[in-house]
């Protein structure tokens, strides 16, 4: 009976385990590298274990010390999660000798799945639809092109040991075929060591289906229907759905006994992933297994009501199935949406960073998320930029799909570029909402899904409460226009300097002795009253009050609007030489306070936009920078200090 495991991975899927693990009352340990000391998974677990460095190779993927440390601490079953050691056969094979429960298939499952060229010859013995190609260990160039011609361009030529979209080419005529050929072999190498390749028939409109298959010690085995997950960029998914839109019942049950077939060949255990690829036809052709637990997951988990790590530690406890195929139905539509740390407007780049503030839509019955991140964390250049997943139920797709379009617009993260406003194009396409999905849909459709990530932040009420927020900031850059300093109860116009999506931005307004703003829009004057605390703006106009969470750094503002989260650029002010000479290079407190830090000391030379001092207030920290280069004249405070709104902090002489 196992009791105790360790979850050899981190993150998101680590969290995961440990909440199914806990619910059965089963001990968990997690390991972490020096990156992950403070992460979540490590504070969720009964106990923790230093790996190593943060680079993967000398930490989650050095099996050897994951299994010395699990039989130092009486571990019965190590559950790998996705990715690093989750498909690796002789670390399964080292668990089973050191008498571990490997929370998976087999070492030999493992190995007949690990090669494509393999596995497509394991499937066409058992009669699973295959793609027509050639898989065969002839790689001479002459040959492979024969084969191809012999195909019907276009073909796709794959890696046999590849994955995630490494080592693959589309060919589309005979005369292309040596310089893709040799650039995926290059490719292959490069990436996994090995320069076999595949050579499949290319099928223009395909959707990625995949079934969830699972299977126990007393040959029994079920599928729990089908996920869509034909929604890619850079052959990696990024919004999954289940069931998949449009599949009658009869297709269904066929995909799903194929599936069954391909798992009962190799002797499978666990839970796997079958993928195929289904033509517009209705034909569909094995692709590969997973032999793990996906990360898409919980959309199964949704449609069927199911929990499959629990199913998973059920099958590690040598126990039948929880159920039977007959007793599987499917209740619903789910789609899961996976938030990155990336930059869709930069090729999906991944962004780095600390995580200022994270604001999730609220849980329910129908909305779920799985994140291994809270506020403060930071997302880490050595791993995966996988924020978190949203996972949403409903009724139908259509219902499905409006909860997760108006969980997505209610989803904040700051601090790191995201690609939420991206998942919200997606998701609100008319292509996506009409379930025209093929594996090429962000290629298909590119021209549905740019244009209008500018337009939403220009708006209006974005234009106001940027202005609002940025006029009670502590760093405001409110300009008066006979270059007075700023004061709330005094009426006279200024200008309301901030960037939004990098386009500068300056807006007049007055500020009214009652406290309150009017502002100069492009469709005509507007009234405001405004303040904000630690969480939240609050924005008073002629049509009521409006509350908006904010966060904010030493760079930016981020409001959450109702259709997402309006990132603003903080422009410091520049106060030239006409400012009030009574304190002209006085840097003053913009609020009561605590002095943080002061970074400068007196005699010292500054750069313009240099950070001198920085304030905590309303439990945020504000950093009061040089508005010109020049020289520090006198610090009147310490680090610790509290200090008065107005407080004189540094004097700075300009310096020409």
């Amino acid at each position: 009976m196992i009791n105790k495991i360790l979850i050899a991975n981190r993150g998101e899927i680590a969290c995961r385990v440990i909440r199914s693990a806990k619910k059965l009352g089963v001990a968990t340990v997690a390991v972490y590298s020096d990156a992950d000391i403070h992460a979540q998974h490590v504070q969720l677990a009964d106990e923790a274990i230093h790996l190593g460095p943060a680079v993967a190779s000398q930490s989650y993927l050095n099996g050897d010390l994951i299994i010395e440390k699990a039989i130092s601490l009486g571990v019965q079953g190590i559950h790998p999660g996705y990715g690093f050691l989750s498909e690796n056969a002789s670390f399964a094979e080292k668990c089973a000798k050191h008498n571990i429960v490997f929370i998976g298939p087999s070492a030999d499952a493992i190995r007949a799945m690990g090669s494509k060229s393999a596995a497509k010859t394991i499937m066409q013995e058992a009669n699973v639809p295959l793609v027509p190609g050639y898989h065969g260990s002839n790689q001479h160039p002459d040959f492979l092109r024969d084969k191809a011609n012999e195909i019907g361009y276009p073909v796709l030529l794959k890696a046999a040991a590849g994955g995630g979209g490494k080592g693959m080419r589309q060919v589309f005529a005979d005369k292309e075929f040596f310089d893709a050929l040799n650039a995926a072999k290059r490719e292959a190498k490069n990436s996994f060591d090995d320069d076999l390749m595949l050579v499949e028939k290319y099928l223009t409109e395909p959707r990625h289906v995949e079934i969830q298959v699972f299977c126990d010690n007393h040959g029994n085995g079920v599928y729990l229907f089908e996920r869509d997950c034909s929604v890619q960029r850079r052959h990696q998914k990024i919004i999954e759905e289940a069931p998949a839109p449009g599949l009658s019942e009869s297709l269904r049950k066929e995909m799903g006994e194929a599936a069954l077939k391909a798992a009962f060949a190799i002797n499978y255990t666990g839970a796997g992933t079958v993928e195929f690829l289904l033509d517009s036809d209705g034909s569909f052709y094995f692709m590969e297994m997973n032999t793990r637990l996906q990360v898409e997951h919980p959309v199964t988990e949704f449609i069927t009501g199911e929990d499959l790590v629990e199913w998973q530690l059920s099958v590690a406890n040598n126990e039948v199935l929880p159920k039977t195929q007959s007793e599987l139905n499917i209740t619903g539509h789910a789609f899961e949406a996976r938030i990155y740390a990336e930059d869709p407007n930069n090729e999906f780049l991944p962004s780095t960073g600390r995580l200022v503030k994270i604001l999730e839509p609220e849980g329910s019955a129908s909305v779920r998320v799985d994140t291994g991140v809270i506020s403060g964390d930071e997302v880490s250049i050595y791993y995966d930029p996988m924020i978190a997943k949203l996972i949403v139920h409903s009724d139908s797709r259509d219902k499905a799909l409006a909860v997760l379009i108006r969980c997505l617009k209610q989803y904040m993260v700051c601090g790191v570029t995201t690609n939420i406003d991206y998942l919200i194009q997606v998701a609100s396409s008319v292509p996506f909402q009409q379930a025209q999905l093929t594996t090429d849909f962000i290629e298909r459709h590119a021209d549905a899904l740019k244009g209008t990530e500018n337009t939403p932040h220009l708006s209006e009420l974005s234009l106001l409460c940027a202005s609002a927020v940025i006029s009670v900031s502590s760093e405001a850059n409110v300009i008066s226009e006979n270059q007075n300093n700023f004061r709330l109860n005094h009426s006279h116009a200024s200008i309301v300097k901030f960037e939004i999506n990098q386009q500068a931005l300056e807006l007049k307004q007055v500020a009214l002795k009652d406290g309150s703003f009017e502002l100069a829009l492009p469709t005509g004057n507007t009234w405001y009253k405004a303040h904000r605390d630690a969480n939240n703006l609050y924005v008073t106009t002629q049509s009521g009050t409006g509350s908006y969470a904010i966060a904010e750094n030493h760079e930016h503002i981020w409001i959450q609007m109702e259709y997402g989260t309006l990132c603003i650029t903080k422009v410091l002010p520049d106060y030239g030489t006409d400012a009030d000479e009574a304190h002209a290079g006085d840097i003053i407190a913009p609020m009561n306070g605590t002095i943080v830090d002061i970074m400068v000391q007196a005699g010292q030379t500054v750069e313009k936009d240099d950070l001198l001092v920085i304030v905590e207030a309303m439990k945020m920290e504000h950093s009061l920078r040089a508005p010109y280069s020049g020289l520090v004249k006198e610090c009147f405070v310490n680090k610790g200090d509290l200090v008065d709104g107005s407080d004189i902090l540094v004097s700075l002489e300009k310096q020409e």
